[in-house]
């Protein structure tokens, strides 16, 4: 799956990758074809937006399984394959970490883009990406829940370990207190070293482990307090509440001037920091921070008049 696509690009597609479409089988005549979108992946999110409400109102009112059908949604995954490889991102550090592959990580995370779109009700007033993030890291967590161990272990043993939760949580309901080892392998009906087994790997799900507590960044230094990584993948980054932002007030983007929307794009598209972007644009690092607190303010001040 490629990645060139940037999360946040800021640069508008040309009139060049939206040409009229053939009509298509199955297509409400009276609204007429949908537009053939080109380089889908590539476009800016105030086009992506905009056509996607589109494509959504469309998608909604077309028969499943004919072409017209199949293209919108198809066009659909495409145009918002941004959200993906933005969330993805978020999670580098564990990839590498863990020895895992980003291009596993950008397929698990289609999968819950592609929920996304086909739960997504264009009458509920909600933006896209709002309700297709949360499926998305939804995915992605999943994921990382069944891949993550610190060192090697063997199928069947990863197998108990979860058989091994499922029946401590049950008999935890019943008993109304953790079961002993005897307990749950007689639930298992399993010999009480295979559990110790069981238990024992699950202690090779700990150094890259989503089980594993994290200080909350929320907390003081003298008052932290310790939650599973798995918690905390959902949390609200706040780059990811910008990144939903310029998705929302796409139309403003377009009223800045060209360096203002270069500075974004190098900031929060190349994630590049300040002093970096101060050398290449020939200024100090202090006035591109005073540049993008001024424009972001101007951003944010834009969504309360829409």
């Amino acid at each position: 799956m490629s990645r060139s696509a940037t999360a946040v690009s800021l640069i508008g597609a040309t009139e060049a990758q939206i040409t009229p479409a053939a009509p298509a089988v199955g297509a409400p005549p009276q609204d007429g074809p949908l537009p053939e979108v080109q380089n889908a992946r590539e476009m800016a999110p105030a086009n992506a937006r905009e056509l996607s409400k589109l494509f959504f109102e469309r998608l909604r009112d077309l028969e499943e399984g004919t072409r017209e059908y199949q293209y919108a949604r198809n066009t659909l995954i495409e145009m918002n394959l941004s959200l993906v490889q933005f969330a993805a991102r978020r999670f580098r550090a564990r990839v590498m970490g863990g020895g895992l592959d980003m291009d596993d990580v950008i397929q698990v995370g289609t999968i819950g883009l592609i929920k996304a779109i086909d739960r997504y009700d264009t009458e509920r007033g909600v933006e896209f990406s709002t309700l297709a993030l949360p499926y998305i890291i939804g995915e992605i967590k999943r994921y990382f829940r069944d891949t993550t161990w610190a060192v090697h272990v063997p199928r069947r043993l990863q197998e108990l370990r979860t058989e091994l939760a499922k029946a401590q949580e049950a008999l935890t309901d019943v008993l109304g207190r953790a079961p002993t080892v005897k307990e749950v392998a007689a639930h298992l009906e399993l010999t009480e070293d295979e559990v110790i087994d069981g238990l024992v790997a699950a202690n090779g799900y700990t150094s890259g482990s989503l089980d594993t507590g994290a200080e909350s960044d929320e907390q003081s230094t003298t008052n932290r307090t310790m939650r599973p990584l798995a918690d905390r993948l959902g949390d609200v980054d706040p780059a990811m509440e910008l990144f939903e932002d310029f998705h929302t007030l796409a139309p403003l983007l377009e009223q800045l001037d060209e360096r203002d929307r270069l500075i974004l794009q190098m900031r929060f598209g190349d994630e590049k920091t300040q002093a970096e972007i101060g050398t290449e644009l020939g200024i100090s690092q202090m006035q591109v921070s005073r540049l993008l607190s001024r424009t972001l303010a101007r951003l944010r001040a834009g969504m309360l008049t829409v």
